[in-house]
């Protein structure tokens, strides 16, 4: 594992997996699906490294390209590469010493940029009627200076915000939508089942329903990837 900080890792995570599977797909017209993304999202909340995830994918198209049997079907799915990445998330994080300190704030996430962004979601919050969760945003953005300075514990904060609106939207959410959004989620998992353990197909269910809720809400994230 490289020294890259937590920060610059954290931020690079999601445009530098869908640049590396276009890569090792051989096209960059591809577009990840819905559960393409809802599974990178739950690789970065389980915490998985950012190499593992990549050198997962090496792996799986190295096995994929090796093959005897050769077939005209591209793999078209990040899932393909789910078992890959997990074993090679085990052997490094298996293998990684402990990090010493926490992490502290870049010059290329700037102090400015990432509090103007989170209060712009203050008065989208209280429209929507989470006003105990636009408190607890604006009392982070007053403080915006000393949470900047460890990152990382400044998400744990907002991911806590974020699973506060999302209970609060769950018990609001009506048969009907819960059956929607699980029938859409069937369709795009049915063709991948078999390439996902369990605890894979619990992660990414939960992430795929999340981001449908978020969607359905209007309300914007606010973990620090989508404050950028």
């Amino acid at each position: 594992m490289s020294e890259e900080s937590w920060a610059g890792t954290y931020f690079n995570y999601f445009t530098e997996i869908e640049e590396h599977f276009q890569r090792a797909r051989g096209t960059s017209l591809f577009l990840m699906s819905p559960l393409d993304w809802a599974l990178v999202e739950g690789w970065k909340n389980t915490g998985v490294p950012l190499e593992a995830v990549l050198r997962g994918i090496d792996d799986a198209f190295e096995k994929y390209n090796s093959r005897k049997k050769k077939t005209a079907q591209q793999v078209n799915s990040l899932s393909y590469c789910a078992q890959a990445v997990t074993k090679a998330a085990e052997e490094i994080l298996n293998n990684r010493p402990q990090r010493k300190g926490p992490p502290t704030a870049e010059e290329s996430l700037p102090n400015e940029a990432l509090r103007t962004e989170l209060e712009s979601r203050i008065p989208e919050l209280e429209a929507k009627g989470y006003t105990s969760q636009a408190e607890a945003v604006r009392q982070i953005v007053a403080n915006f200076a000393v949470h900047h300075q460890n990152l990382e514990e400044l998400e744990q904060h907002l991911s806590a915000i974020e699973e506060k609106i999302l209970a609060q939207a769950r018990a609001a959410q009506t048969e009907a939508e819960l059956l929607s959004a699980r029938q859409d989620l069937e369709g795009e998992l049915r063709p991948h089942r078999s390439r996902l353990s369990a605890p894979e197909l619990a992660m990414l269910e939960k992430s795929f329903l999340d981001r449908r809720l978020f969607d359905r809400l209007g309300v914007r994230r606010l973990s620090l990837f989508f404050l950028l």
